[in-house]
């Protein structure tokens, strides 16, 4: 391994309790939506990932004033609207981001150019597009829509957008957009996606409807809203949680705490899919916090058996196939994970990448376009054989989940460019070791 490497080995069994990161999705909408706000918006726990951080820098970039004030401590004080940036604004490797504050700034009567890293750069926008052409909004960008983009927006009309797939950033640009559209605007969404653009914009003020009619849900927000300052707690972000808590599960004798994690309905599918395994996951002190349900979740080393995981329910956690697939490969049995093609065009192609890393270490895949089925190693003692250094295209989730493989394999496991797991997670390895995991570099 390189010195710009990391490498998880067996140690002893993790024990401890901690909590997650802020989530990153509330995170991203609190610094937009305080933007688009009039008056003050005081944020606690906001994840201070590099993702998060370009969102602010964005914000300010559009008029806002962003203060941090503590750890996870920021103030926000907007003008109820954006003004051009004076040069591009940069998202890093934020994809929310960029498409969020894409949606946001199409209400306004301006240009702004948008850029990213390679890996963003790389990542196709025309989802997005598409309902904000229809719109309005018009852009110049490079072929495929992808970034450079600049974006000219203004003048915006009503639609009724039915979303193609499910996606919760597609249907937050288009609510974001709507804000500032004649006659509002109205999302039909044939698959419940995360929620908690519906729920800030309620928080932040203003007056939205949510209806389930036929076989869609709908969401409307009409004309004429005044977005108003709030406070803003973020809990835990169950996609960040998710890595402690499966190390737990497949690392013999371990128990571990993830205090505070988001609960919100449309972001359990994990902790669902892990039950249907026989994962010893116990759920206590349940509350409300910022309009979120939130929780204490506790994970127990189990004996998992494979199951399949119904296509339905991957939009509520579409971030977490990659951590599954390393709870799959230590379960007995199969694993068969349908209808996550999506997974295609995040950072990385995340079913190819991981169909790789867990096939280097010594794990039986099957890779289709929509699907990714893993082949647990689990049969009597005999345990993941690891032993890989494996290439991760600069994709921190796909960092993460090998690195907890290597904690319970019976070699090493080694992933590259594990500076990107700052993104969403700056705190990820000081945690593990915490707890008690071995991870060098």
């Amino acid at each position: 391994m390189t010195a710009a490497n990391l490498t998880a080995r067996r140690a002893g069994p993790l024990k401890g309790v901690v909590r997650a990161p802020g989530d990153k999705s509330i995170s991203h909408r609190a610094l937009i939506l305080g933007a688009l706000a009039t008056g003050v918006t005081e944020i606690e726990g906001l994840l201070e990932g590099d993702d998060v951080k370009r969102t602010a820098a964005a914000m300010a970039a559009f008029g806002a004033k962003i203060e941090r004030l503590g750890e996870g401590k920021w103030r926000v004080e907007g003008a109820g609207g954006f003004s051009e940036p004076a040069d591009v604004v940069d998202c890093g490797n934020a994809g929310t981001g960029v498409r969020l504050i894409m949606g946001a700034a199409a209400g306004f009567d301006m240009a702004a150019t948008f850029t990213g890293d390679n890996s963003l750069r790389g990542r196709p926008m025309n989802r997005v597009l598409k309902p904000l052409g229809q719109m309005g909004a018009t852009w110049i960008c490079r072929q495929g829509g992808r970034l450079p983009l600049t974006l000219k927006g203004g003048g915006l009309k009503h639609i009724a957008y039915r979303l193609p797939e499910p996606s919760a950033q597609v249907k937050s640009a288009v609510l974001l957009a709507g804000l500032h559209a004649e006659g509002g605007v109205e999302v039909i969404e044939p698959e419940a996606t995360r929620d908690h653009t519906e729920r800030m914009l309620h928080g932040f003020g203003a007056t939205i409807e949510v209806r389930e009619e036929g076989a869609g849900r709908h969401i409307v927000l009409p004309p004429g809203q005044k977005l108003r300052g709030t406070r803003i707690h973020v809990p835990g972000d169950p996609s960040s949680a998710a890595f402690p808590l499966v190390a737990a599960l497949v690392t013999p004798g371990s128990e571990v705490t993830v205090q505070g994690m988001l609960l919100n309905p449309l972001r359990i599918g994990l902790l669902e899919t892990l039950g249907d395994m026989g994962a010893d996951i116990s759920v206590t002190n349940v509350r409300e916090e910022g309009g979120e349900t939130v929780a204490d979740v506790t994970a127990r080393h189990s004996e998992l058996e494979g199951v399949e995981v119904p296509a339905e329910r991957a939009p509520s956690m579409i971030d977490e196939y990659p951590i599954l697939a390393v709870a799959a490969a230590f379960a007995s049995g199969k694993t068969v994970m349908r209808g996550i093609g999506e997974m295609r065009v995040k950072e990385s192609d995340r079913i190819a990448l991981m169909a790789a890393g867990l096939a280097a270490c010594g794990i039986g895949v099957e890779e289709e376009p929509e699907t990714l089925t893993v082949i647990g190693a689990k049969r009597g003692n005999h345990l993941v054989h690891g032993g890989a250094g494996v290439t991760t295209h600069g994709d921190h989730r796909i960092a993460m989940s090998h690195l907890v493989l290597g904690l319970a394999a019976e070699e090493p496991v080694g992933v590259d460019e594990p500076g990107m797991i700052a993104t969403s997670f700056p705190g990820f390895v000081q945690m593990m070791r915490g707890l008690g995991a071995e991870i060098e570099g």
